[in-house]
């Protein structure tokens, strides 16, 4: 197993890392380290043993990353790389424990077994690594490809249902006697005490960091006592978290009170991912040479053991004195419970005292020794500030590449109050007055009373090391980093990655965020809760239209993709009367990418720069206009939304230009990222460029039942963290659902186009992509070949009808040729009082005079600003000139002679 492991590992290395094999060596060499601050080709591993990636600048990189973090898929289903068999029913949990964890196993034969775990909810199983636990019951690992059980990998299973077999308990290394021992550390996790035993530390394991192993310790009190033994002892080393290092301070306590002599360690961390001892192990074990192996181990300990030493410290003062002696700074700057500090030593003092301490005769000063004569000199001459009433701390450097614009981002915390994440310009932090207005500003009651000196300093060490972080001012798929960045979770290459503690994400070398707080998407990464049995009822409810919509829909998730590929993407026009299920269906689809109680926004209500950031807002995401087109009310202007703003965002391009606020002339024009969807209950009455950019679905009430309105109430009920799983569903097969499209688009667009009635190459390629993102669709839902086939037909149908609607007048246009005819005669006879063209190919009319002439036989009529902006699409007859002077058949002068008129032109057929 091992060696087809290895294999597969130097491979990827090979292929991803540029990774090298030496010859004449065991090393791999000459790969780019993928440290976002390197990218240095200095990365190197073992060719016999590729577990650990290592940069080979170790002063101003050290990067180190173990290949399971790269390929989790390697390494998360370990029945199937190692499958148990008759004579090796332990081979699973064996390869786990010596492949993903680093134990040996001549050490821990024995401590464990080897099961299997059956969720009866989800329907899915895993092996597992068990412990038994010294009260009765276990402690199990699930191992294989455990993010399918949601946040569960690991579970208890108690003596007694409803009882906690590890309350007040530790586990402990069946083979460590405790009595024995003169340090006792105790850990959270058994892989963190078992990876300690490795190194000849003996350790206990917690579980977790509460509640605290009381029984445990009473009993190992017991033990020592009735051995004649004195007590080992603690050094409280739990994960490096706030909760569990203010349950150290608080265990370490309570230890003390039953008569141990307690101390702490907490490993420093270094880098984004968090460390435990388990990993430190598998670090060590990368080590060249037993020397320098078992130097960084120690030192690694020393320094873990100083910072639990500085988590313990009961003061200020105390822990001051801790930080002056590990690096003898003279001056510097430290937090204390949520509150900052300023050291500064007096050397005067400090002489001083050393003097007066020499020249003591008394019996006390005396007893001292060198060390403790300069402990205490240091305590007498060392100066102890407070000049905040908080914690400030840089975690990161933000910049938005697109606008130029960078700003810092720090963690503020306070005691007993919530931390507070927020940002700080350049000018803010480079100046003390305005840093301190900005802390206000940021946290609740937040003072900095230090000077400007001290602030830079403090400044200095922190901004020397910070992290760069790319931003975004927009939600949604970034082009150029080939990303997904939502709220809450980041989709990449069909992997979803968490935000971190810092608020942002990491994925592979990039680091990057949001900056944008709209829209708000609550998704779901748990696909346990996803119930993809919505379908159904949707294809109930709504049908192959409903369905089409849904394709659009898939299509908006890959819109710059698509854009990429094709060059465009079309604009969804989704139309019906009143009731028809509109809302309801759009509102249904807002659920499926995690945003509940919207629709849409109306842009004739919304100013330019208001529909420009709606537009801008979002990346391979709907945007949705509603009600834009209404409908003519008697005695009443209607405000009209003009449709052809919106052009240029069909090639993704910017919708509205804006200056930059600078002495130059640059303007910033952002690309539209998104797909443009239209649900109103009128159609869109707009040119011929932008009737052609938009695919037309028609919702009517001839389909609906008790049965549907029942199905449509069970949908709109759906909870939003049933659903929005299918935004992680459909990103995942980006690969396949990209190939596809560019692989089907251009057959569908042919066959289109070989249909009798379809003639415009542009209504051609929109249903195209249409169709693709049928078949696309079914990648994602359980959609039979039926299914398929209707839906198909229905996105030809729309293509026909699409085409029909191009060559089809307006409906007001047709209305006011009816209307002529009536009042002027047919448009094909010569005669009559209001064609004032002397030529019977052409129609010359005054429009004032038929608008006259309407009112007088009391026929309605639009507005006559309405009516000229929709005469000029008029086609038949066809629209020439709006201002033409004819000499009129129709009119005279007093003398008899033809007047010239000014008409609008048009051409009979």
């Amino acid at each position: 197993m091992q060696e087809k492991l290895r294999f597969e590992v130097l491979r990827r290395l090979e292929s991803d890392f540029g990774l090298t094999h030496m010859a004449g060596t065991n090393y791999m060499r000459k790969g780019v380290c993928p440290a976002p601050n390197c990218g240095k080709k200095t990365l190197y591993t073992f060719h016999d043993s590729p577990w650990m990636l290592i940069c080979g600048r170790p002063e101003k990189c050290g990067h180190r990353v173990h290949v399971k973090e790269l390929y989790s898929d390697l390494f998360n289903d370990w029945s199937e790389q190692a499958p148990s068999t008759p004579e090796n029913p332990t081979a699973t949990a064996r390869a786990y424990l010596e492949m993903a964890r680093g134990f040996r196993m001549e050490l821990i034969d024995g401590w464990f077994t080897q099961e299997n775990y059956w969720s009866r909810d989800l329907g899915i199983g895993s092996a597992t690594v068990r412990f038994a636990l010294d009260k009765g019951g276990y402690w199990e690992r699930l191992i294989d490809r455990p993010e399918r059980f949601g946040k569960m990998k690991a579970r208890f299973r108690p003596v007694a249902p409803g009882s906690e077999s590890y309350k007040g308990m530790w586990w402990r290394p069946p083979t460590l006697d405790l009595v024995q021992v003169q340090e006792l550390w105790i850990v959270e996790g058994i892989f963190d005490a078992i990876a300690l035993m490795h190194h000849d530390v003996p350790a206990v394991s917690m579980m977790s960091s509460a509640p605290c192993p009381t029984e445990s310790l009473k009993a190992l009190k017991a033990a020592c006592h009735e051995a004649d033994t004195r007590l080992p002892r603690l050094i409280w080393a739990l994960d490096n978290e706030p909760v569990a290092k203010a349950n150290t301070r608080r265990w370490a306590k309570e230890a003390r009170a039953l008569g141990f002599t307690c101390e702490a360690a907490v490993i420093p961390q270094r880098g984004a991912k968090k460390t435990d001892w388990n990993d430190l192990h598998q670090r060590w074990q990368f080590i060249e040479g037993d020397d320098e192996r078992l130097e960084r181990i120690e030192q690694d300990l020393t320094e873990a053991r100083h910072q639990g030493a500085l988590l313990l410290a009961e003061s200020a003062e105390e822990k001051a004195m801790l930080m002056y002696e590990w690096d003898e700074k003279k001056e510097f700057h430290f937090a204390f419970r949520s509150r900052l500090y300023w050291f500064r030593l007096d050397l005067e003092k400090y002489d001083r005292a050393m003097r007066d301490m020499e020249t003591d005769e008394s019996q006390d000063a005396a007893l001292l020794n060198d060390r403790q004569r300069r402990d205490k000199a240091l305590r007498q001459s060392g100066s102890v500030l407070r000049i905040a009433n908080c914690y400030f701390h840089a975690l990161y450097f933000m910049r938005n590449e697109q606008t130029d614009e960078a700003w810092y981002y720090f963690r503020v915390e306070r005691p007993e109050a919530p931390i507070v994440k927020s940002t700080f310009t350049a000018a803010q932090i480079s100046s003390a007055p305005e840093f301190k207005k900005r802390l206000l500003n940021v946290s609740n009651g937040a003072l900095f009373s230090g000077t400007p000196q001290q602030l830079e300093r403090m400044l200095e060490g922190q901004l020397d090391i910070l992290k760069t972080v790319n931003t975004i001012d927009w939600i949604g798929y970034t082009r150029e980093h080939g990303i997904y960045v939502f709220n809450e979770l980041a989709i990449a290459g069909g992997k979803v990655h968490k935000l971190n503690e810092e608020d942002f994400f990491d994925v592979g070398r990039q680091s990057i965020k949001s900056q944008s707080q709209s829209p708000v998407l609550h998704i779901n990464a748990n696909l346990a809760d996803y119930q993809e049995g919505w379908f159904e009822l949707f294809w109930r409810c709504f049908g192959a239209r409903g369905v089409v919509v849904l394709a659009w829909w898939l299509g908006a998730l890959y819109a710059e993709q698509i854009r990429q590929l094709q060059k465009s993407y079309l604009f969804l026009e989704l139309i019906g009367e009143a009731g028809s299920g509109k809302t309801t269906l759009v509102e249904f689809l807002w659920k499926l990418v995690g945003r509940t109680e919207y629709e849409g926004f109306d842009p004739s209500k919304a100013t330019p720069a208001s529909r420009a950031r709606n537009f801008a807002q979002v990346g391979n995401l709907p945007v949705v206009l509603i009600e834009s087109e209404r409908e003519q009310k008697e005695g009443a202007p209607v405000k009209h939304f003009d449709w052809d703003e919106l052009k240029t965002a069909y090639n993704g391009r910017s919708v509205r230009s804006t200056g930059v606020k600078n002495n130059g002339n640059d303007t910033r024009e952002p690309p539209f990222r998104g797909a443009l969807l239209i649900a109103q209950n009128n159609a869109v009455n707009a040119s011929e460029p932008i009737l052609q950019r938009l695919g037309h679905v028609h919702l009517t009430r001839e389909h609906q039942t008790p049965d549907t309105k029942v199905i449509a109430e069970r949908l709109e009920r759906m909870p939003v963290e049933h659903l929005s799983g299918f935004l992680i569903k459909a990103l995942q097969p980006e690969a396949q659902i990209v190939k596809r499209l560019d692989e089907r688009t251009s057959g569908y667009e042919q066959q289109l186009l070989a249909l009798p009635g379809i003639r415009t190459v542009r209504i051609a390629k929109n249903h195209a992509q249409l169709r693709s993102l049928v078949d696309c669709l079914q990648l994602v839902v359980p959609m039979n070949d039926d299914q398929l086939a209707l839906v198909h037909e229905e996105v030809a149908a729309m293509a026909l009808e699409r085409q029909q609607a191009i060559n089809a007048d307006h409906p007001v246009v047709t209305s006011f040729w009816e209307l002529f005819e009536f009042l002027n005669g047919p448009l094909d006879e010569p005669g009559g009082t209001l064609n004032h063209s002397r030529k019977t190919a052409f129609v010359a009319l005054h429009l004032n005079e038929v608008i006259e002439m309407a009112m007088n036989k009391r026929q309605q009529v639009p507005p006559i600003h309405e009516l000229k902006r929709l005469l000029k699409t008029s086609k038949s007859p066809k629209f020439l000139e709006s201002n033409k002077a004819i000499n009129s058949a129709r009119s005279t002068d007093i003398s008899g002679a033809s007047k010239t008129v000014r008409c609008w032109l048009f051409q009979l057929a």
